[in-house]
């Protein structure tokens, strides 16, 4: 019994372990983009997709800002699968050039459960980065 207890503490931690490192290559790798946000920021959201070839986001968040809960001015992109958000994540998040309607990102956070599909990729594809900050 003891050993089974043992074993199944070893592999929890082993785990544990391989999803922070996933957390820190996904954070190293997207930080390149932050660096390097000069590329990017005045460019349509597909350009910055494009470029991540390693991941791409799994889902999406739209900020409001204090003033008006119905615009739009920033999004936070996820880079885990769902059952994971909320462990202090990996996250890029984009600042809009242009706002837009919070009702636009509602209609595709109901219909696909916050996942990143196709479908978003398209939505975003040519909204204008103001700025690109990435943390965890």
């Amino acid at each position: 019994m003891k050993n089974i207890v043992k074993l199944f503490s070893v592999i929890s931690c082993l785990l544990i372990s391989s999803k922070t490192m996933a957390q820190l290559d996904t954070l190293n790798y997207l930080k390149q983009f932050e660096i390097n946000k000069a590329q990017y920021i005045n460019q349509p959201f597909s350009y910055l997709l494009s470029q991540m070839t390693q991941i791409q986001p799994k889902s999406h968040w739209a900020d409001s800002n204090g003033k008006s809960k119905n615009i739009v001015k920033a999004s936070q992109f996820l880079f885990c699968n769902m059952d994971y958000i909320g462990n202090r994540v990996v996250t890029l998040r984009i600042l809009w050039k242009d706002s837009f309607p919070r009702s636009e990102v509602k209609y595709y956070q109901n219909k696909n459960g916050f996942h990143f599909t196709n479908e978003e990729k398209i939505f975003y594809g040519n909204k204008i980065i103001k700025d690109i900050l990435v943390s965890k």
